[in-house]
């Protein structure tokens, strides 16, 4: 193969999957995140009343520091071998004067720089793929734990969709047949997102499980729930809950909402209520009381039971998705099979938010009163 068709494949493998959208987001979004992400914990009121470029001379100083801090000892100290094999070289470099062929003195410490530097890409890069190797196991599990595809009986049709904005999230849904042909729906945010939140997401779930197997009301239920979140979890994590029985027959449902976003019920003549009836969340106060409330589904009525990352999705300019978004894409598709809904809203919100990373998870469960069928007589 001629030399120049191996440099085009070389190109063309290396650049694969690369879009242009990918290069503006690494200098203009993901530039931004890092560094929010790297300073989140540094104090820049100090500097306010410096000259500006006094201000910028501490600024690049105190995110140098915060920047090799994150590094562990041994990483910091090949980090600052690297520095300084640069500068060394760059120093010989620039002092020294051409002698024909060779290399120019200070290439050999350029060298040295070069290889520490990748040396750390290499480590970090590792560590990383072994992460997200993990995370992706937890995913894996999480998603396992949830209800997978529609639920459907005589008088109902439910379904739940969830999407985290990392690999693991803090959101989840739960839908549970009860004797009678009643259902149990539960929609939940662990405050925080990534995998502290999921460890809780997955405690939480087993805990709610368990007493429903015990038959319990919803009120109660979600009482003894935040008596155990209260004692197992840290302080400063709480969770918001909305957990609600629902008889077909009669189409009423009780429920207990817990500090969670009021679920929208969608009318069959397209009017929106909300189930503003609800309580603390979980894990604040460890004797806190949960009264029920009461909504009445008739045929064709739809509730959706949503997370707060879908109403507080922002688009570049900072608009939020809000409640009303939400409104507009029940309307327009409510009608829609069931196990379509959900996947629609979520479109709907990444149609809002377009190149903006997601700040939160997003969760949506939707329930339909279906028609009774007829019996033949």
């Amino acid at each position: 193969m001629p030399p120049q068709h191996r440099i085009a494949d070389f190109i063309e493998t290396y650049t694969r999957d690369l879009k242009a959208e990918d290069l503006q987001r690494l200098f203009t979004r993901d530039t931004r995140d890092a560094y929010r992400f790297i300073t989140r914990h540094v104090d820049l009121t100090p500097l306010e009343g410096l000259p500006w470029h006094k201000r910028f001379v501490s600024k690049a100083r105190m995110l140098f520091l915060a920047f090799t801090m994150k590094l562990s000892p041994a990483r910091r100290l090949v980090y600052g071998a690297a520095l300084l094999f640069l500068a060394l070289g760059l120093f010989n470099l620039l002092r020294s004067t051409p002698q024909g062929f060779g290399f120019p003195d200070g290439t050999g410490t350029l060298v040295v720089a070069f290889v520490l530097m990748n040396l750390l890409v290499l480590l970090e890069l590792a560590d990383r793929l072994s992460l997200k190797n993990d995370l992706e196991v937890a995913r894996e599990i999480q998603q396992a734990m949830l209800p997978s595809g529609r639920f459907s009986a005589p008088g109902v049709e439910t379904a739940g969709f969830s999407r985290p904005a990392n690999t693991v999230g803090g959101d989840f849904y739960d839908i549970l047949p009860l004797d009678g042909g009643r259902v149990a729906i539960a929609v939940g945010d662990v405050a925080g997102k990534g995998s502290p939140a999921a460890l809780l997401m997955a405690l939480l779930l087993a805990m709610m499980r368990t007493l429903v197997d015990e038959r319990l009301e919803p009120g109660e239920l979600v009482s003894r729930l935040n008596v155990q979140v209260s004692r197992h979890a840290p302080g400063t994590r709480f969770i918001t809950l909305f957990y609600g029985v629902f008889d077909p027959q009669t189409g009423e449902l009780t429920y207990v909402n817990a500090g969670h976003m009021p679920p929208l019920v969608l009318r069959a003549d397209n009017r929106i209520e909300r189930l503003t009836d609800g309580g603390i969340a979980l894990g604040m106060f460890e004797r806190a009381s949960y009264s029920p409330g009461h909504a009445v589904l008739r045929p064709d009525d739809l509730i959706a039971v949503y997370s707060d990352g879908i109403t507080e999705a922002e688009n570049a300019a900072g608009d939020p998705f809000d409640e009303s978004g939400l409104e507009n894409a029940l309307r327009l598709y409510g009608r829609d099979p069931i196990a379509d809904i959900g996947a629609c809203v979520l479109r709907a919100v990444e149609a809002h938010t377009g190149d903006a990373r997601l700040a939160d998870d997003l969760t949506v469960l939707v329930l339909r009163r279906t028609a009774p069928v007829a019996v033949a007589v």
